[in-house]
């Protein structure tokens, strides 16, 4: 019985940090594309923005 119990506790555990990096995921891909549009279309106020590749 004990082992029953510790075989499921292991499979939630798993199931919970899959579906944890795969929501991991959906938000890095986010972020990346608001990165990109940042690049793409630089604030107004940032005039040397499109001189520079980075955003230091």
């Amino acid at each position: 019985m004990v082992i029953a119990l510790l075989v499921l506790l292991l499979a939630l555990l798993l199931f919970a940090a899959g579906f944890a990096m795969k929501a991991l995921w959906w938000v890095a891909v986010a972020v990346l594309v608001l990165w990109i549009f940042g690049f793409v279309f630089p604030s107004a106020d940032d005039v040397e923005a499109r001189r520079h590749w980075y955003r230091w």
